[in-house]
């Protein structure tokens, strides 16, 4: 049972770093789409929706390694600063 925590703390981070490449992916797309003035005035509502999916990238990074380092699930799902996030978390442990 030891090896078993273990090989789900060590995914659990792998998939924090994971989530972190693909944030950081995310914010260079960004980054260059908004470097287009006329584009980013244009399409202003919907470049917000990049600044959440990183948020949410970074938030669910968070959590991982927080349970992953042994944190009970229950506490690292109230650390969630993400309100609607931590609340379809908080039903997905209600279901579990």
């Amino acid at each position: 049972m030891h090896d078993q925590r273990r090989l789900n703390a060590s995914l659990q981070a792998a998939l924090a770093v994971e989530l972190r490449d693909l944030r950081l992916l995310i914010e260079e797309i960004a980054d260059v789409l908004v470097g287009d003035e006329i584009l980013a005035l244009t399409y202003i509502e919907q470049f917000q929706a990049f600044d959440l999916i990183i948020q949410r990238a970074e938030e669910s990074a968070r959590l991982l390694d927080s349970i992953a380092g042994g944190t009970c699930p229950r506490d690292a799902v109230e650390q969630v600063r993400l309100s609607a996030v931590q609340n379809r978390l908080r039903a997905a442990l209600r279901a579990a």
